[in-house]
C-alpha cells in the first residue's frame, strides 16, 4: 500500500487551513493600510535627498515625508495594541522550524523598526527646529527641546534604521512571494485578502 501524502503535497488543503486560522481583520487591514504607506514613503525618502531637484519638488518631498510620518507613528502604536490584544495565529504545522525562527525574528524586528523610524523622524525634525505642517495645523506642541546634538542623534538612528528597514522588508516580501507562489502552503492565505474574517 502506498504511503500517504505528506502535507506538502495537498498545498490547496494546507492553504484552506491556513486561511481558517489566519490574521483577524483588523491585523489585516492594519497590515495592508500600512504597507500601502510605507512602500512610497521609503522610495521618497530615498528621492528627497539626492542632489538635483528643483527646490519646490524636493521641499514637497519632505513635507510629504515628514507628515506621513507622523501618522505612521501614531498606526505603528495602533499596530502593536492590536497584535497584543490579537496574537498571531498558529504557523502550518508543515513549516520548517528555521522558516518559523526567521519569520518571528523578522516580523519582530518589523514592529521595532515601524515605531523607532517615524519616532527617531519626528526627534530628527522637532530638534532640528523644522516644523511638521500637519501637527502644527491642529496645535500640536513641539515636545522635543531644540538640539542640534539630538538632532544629529535621530539622523544617524533614523537613517541606518531606514536601511535595515529595506533590508527586512525585501526578505519579508522575497518570502511571502515564495510562499504564495511557489510553495502555496497557505503561508500567504493567513494574511491575504485584507478584509477577509
Amino acid at each position: 500500500m502506498p504511503a500517504p501524502l505528506s502535507s506538502y503535497e495537498h498545498p490547496m488543503e494546507d492553504g484552506m487551513a491556513a486561511a481558517k486560522n489566519g490574521y483577524g481583520r483588523a491585523r489585516r487591514a492594519m497590515h495592508w493600510i500600512m504597507a500601502i504607506m510605507i512602500l512610497p514613503k521609503i522610495v521618497v525618502g530615498l528621492a528627497m535627498v539626492q542632489p538635483g531637484w528643483p527646490r519646490a519638488v524636493q521641499n514637497t518631498m519632505f513635507i510629504l515625508h515628514k507628515n506621513v510620518g507622523s501618522l505612521l507613528l501614531i498606526l505603528g502604536v495602533l499596530r502593536v495594541v492590536i497584535a497584543l490584544r490579537n496574537p498571531a495565529p498558529p504557523m502550518p504545522a508543515t513549516l520548517p522550524g528555521w522558516q518559523r525562527i526567521a519569520a518571528h525574528a523578522s516580523h519582530g524586528i518589523l514592529y521595532l523598526l515601524v515605531l523607532v523610524m517615524p519616532l527617531s523622524g519626528y526627534v530628527r525634525v522637532r530638534a532640528g527646529g523644522f516644523p511638521i505642517e500637519a501637527l502644527d495645523k491642529i496645535g500640536l506642541p513641539t515636545l522635543i527641546p531644540r538640539s542640534d546634538t539630538l538632532a544629529e542623534v535621530a539622523k544617524t538612528i533614523h537613517e541606518i534604521g531606514g536601511y535595515a528597514l529595506i533590508a527586512v522588508l525585501l526578505a519579508h516580501i522575497g518570502a511571502a512571494l515564495h510562499h504564495a507562489l511557489i510553495l502555496r502552503d497557505g503561508i500567504w492565505s493567513r494574511i491575504w485578502p485584507p478584509l477577509q474574517r
